[in-house]
Order: structure tokens, then C-alpha cells, then sequence
């Protein structure tokens, strides 16, 4: 039973280890994730305002704001905001395609998704209501969705 009790405590650490390092994963790329959908729903909202001054207001926008700034023509406005436009377009788009490169959205679910089952995992281990042999096969499948999170540091065995 002492075996049983050592293999069971082992299993456990190995759990807990595993969560820590997901747990640090999600630390560090859940700001990261978050700043780059921000970014790009900022992006894509300038770019419509950009558009939609001369798109609404016509010739009468492009008369005031020439007015206001000074420009010289009418057509010296559009060309300004377009590029602007254009600009800001193209940096939300490049965001779009890491975004969807990188397969964030996925990833992040996959790795949250790990977290709650190792959680669930060292709860039944934790109070016995599950074997050992159960909870390693467990612990295997549950590990081999988030093979892109790297491992915590070895846990100390004891001697």
C-alpha cells in the first residue's frame, strides 16, 4: 500500500508540475494575445474613420478640413487620409494573418481547457477517488493536447 500511496504522490507532483507550467504559459501569452486583438480592433475602427469623413461628408468634409488645415485644394485632403487609411489597413491585416498564423485563439482555449482537467485531475488524486493507473492514463492524454507548452522544471523525487 506504501507503493501505491508513493506512486500516487509521485503522479500527483508530475500534475502539479504540469499546471504550473500551463498556468505560466498563460501568464505570459494571454496579455500578449489579448494587446494584439486590441490592437487590431483599434486598427480596423481607425480605418474606418479615416474612410468614412470623405465617404459621408463629401465634398463638404473635404472643404472644411482643407479649411481648417490649410492644404491648398480639396483633392489634398483625400489623399492624406487615404494613405492614412491604407496604412492603418494594411498594420491590422498583417495582425490578422499572425493572429491567425499562430492559431492564438485555438491554442489559448486548448491550453485553458488542460489547466481546468489537470485542476480535475489532482482533485480526484488528491482525495483518492481514483487509481493510479487511471490517473496516469489520464494525465497522458491530457498532456498530449498541449504538447507546445514546455515542461516545468524537473519535480524533486524523493530519495
Amino acid at each position: 500500500m506504501a507503493d501505491q500511496t508513493d506512486l500516487r504522490q509521485d503522479l500527483l507532483r508530475r500534475v502539479n508540475a504540469r499546471r504550473a507550467a500551463v498556468e505560466a504559459f498563460l501568464r505570459e501569452r494571454r496579455p500578449r494575445i489579448r494587446r494584439r486583438v486590441t490592437a487590431t480592433l483599434v486598427l480596423t475602427s481607425l480605418s474606418a474613420v479615416l474612410t468614412a469623413g470623405p465617404g459621408i461628408g463629401g465634398t463638404g468634409f473635404t472643404e472644411t478640413v482643407n479649411g481648417a488645415l490649410d492644404l491648398g485644394g480639396s483633392s489634398d485632403v483625400w489623399r492624406p487620409l487615404c494613405l492614412l487609411a491604407l496604412l492603418v489597413s494594411l498594420c491590422a491585416t498583417v495582425l490578422t494573418a499572425i493572429d491567425k498564423a499562430n492559431n492564438s485563439a485555438a491554442e489559448l482555449s486548448a491550453v485553458e481547457a488542460a489547466d481546468a482537467e489537470l485542476e480535475g485531475l489532482a482533485t480526484l488524486l488528491e482525495f483518492g477517488h481514483l487509481s493510479v493507473e487511471d490517473g496516469a492514463k489520464l494525465y497522458q492524454q491530457y498532456v498530449t493536447k498541449i504538447p507546445f507548452v514546455d515542461d516545468a522544471p524537473p519535480v524533486a523525487r524523493p530519495g
